[in-house]
């Protein structure tokens, strides 16, 4: 692809390694967990080799998403701090859906949606984590009643759903917005993108 060198850098070599870990971990333990949560899955366990292994990855695959996230979101939540301007942006998205971007307030480097998506991501994550230790029947299911571990292993459940339909809204929102995928491709967007999303950044970002 042809890039205009007049384009910004929007992300770094790192960080979208860093996004693209968590992506794929994330996709295979959707796909081992929907194996586990109905029986029209289970065929799903074959792409990890059967049953047996798809239980035994699926958590440590787990515990290495968890680990790319927290480094992700140690490097983004300051710029994801919710202000004043980002619940006017959200008040207005109807409009935004409607096709009106005129009277959108201007945005920094993540618009009020990005930012609410960012930090239901973290609550999941840490529900995901959290529940995930509680019901490893491996390694530390011994430890809590079962009870508490029946609580959790539904509370997993739901969460992990949710998290599935947040990821979609997030793909589908990247692909609607012509332009953004390609930031997490090469790293770049291009100027008129910038400014005509984010041009708070834009402002910061060119001299």
């Amino acid at each position: 692809m042809k890039r205009d060198p007049r384009d910004l850098v929007r992300y770094s070599g790192s960080e979208r390694a860093n996004h693209w870990v968590v992506g794929m971990c994330f996709i295979l333990l959707a796909l081992s967990g929907l194996a586990f949560f109905h029986p029209a899955f289970f065929p799903l366990t074959m792409l990890f080799g059967g049953g047996t292994w798809a239980r035994i990855l699926h958590p440590f695959i787990g515990v290495i998403m968890t680990a790319f996230f927290v480094v992700m979101a140690m490097r983004f939540w300051k710029l994801n701090v919710m202000s004043p301007t980002d619940w006017e942006w959200l008040r207005r998205i109807r409009e935004l859906i409607d096709g009106d971007d005129h009277n959108m307030p201007e945005m920094g480097k993540y618009n009020g949606g990005q930012k609410l998506l960012f930090w239901l991501f973290v609550g999941c994550v840490f529900l995901l984590f959290v529940s995930g230790i509680v019901i490893w029947r491996a390694y530390f299911a011994g430890f809590f009643p079962i009870g508490l571990i029946r609580l959790f292993s539904f509370v997993h459940a739901v969460v992990a759903v949710t998290m599935i339909a947040l990821i979609m809204v997030h793909i589908y929102a990247a692909i609607w917005v012509k332009g953004t995928i390609r930031a997490m491709w090469y790293g770049t967007v291009t100027r008129a993108w910038a400014k005509q999303h984010h041009r708070a950044w834009y402002k910061t970002v060119v001299k």
